[in-house]
């Protein structure tokens, strides 16, 4: 990824999360596409944004249990990459 492209994404996630409210929240971008890159070559291409927003409600469910939220996208992102190796029908 472009250093560009790196900087508009991060704009566009700080604006997005000031808009939710979400507060201080990190995101690894890169983790985030890589995700959705891996759903979409796995599967189909709209299986992206569908993968990330499950992913993001399993961090969201963790977060309200007192879990570590990055602890939790990395268990959810690991069990999607899981699925991924082993479902012979994508």
């Amino acid at each position: 990824m472009t250093d560009d492209l790196h900087a508009v994404l991060a704009d566009w996630t700080e604006r997005v999360s000031a808009e939710l409210e979400l507060g201080d929240v990190a995101v690894d971008i890169d983790a985030v596409l890589g995700l959705a890159g891996t759903a979409a070559h796995a599967v189909r291409r709209p299986a992206a944004p569908l993968t990330t927003y499950l992913v993001g409600i399993a961090v969201g469910k963790a977060l309200a249990s007192g879990a570590d939220p990055v602890a939790a996208a990395e268990a959810a992102t690991a069990a999607v990459e899981r699925l991924v190796a082993s479902d012979t029908t994508a």
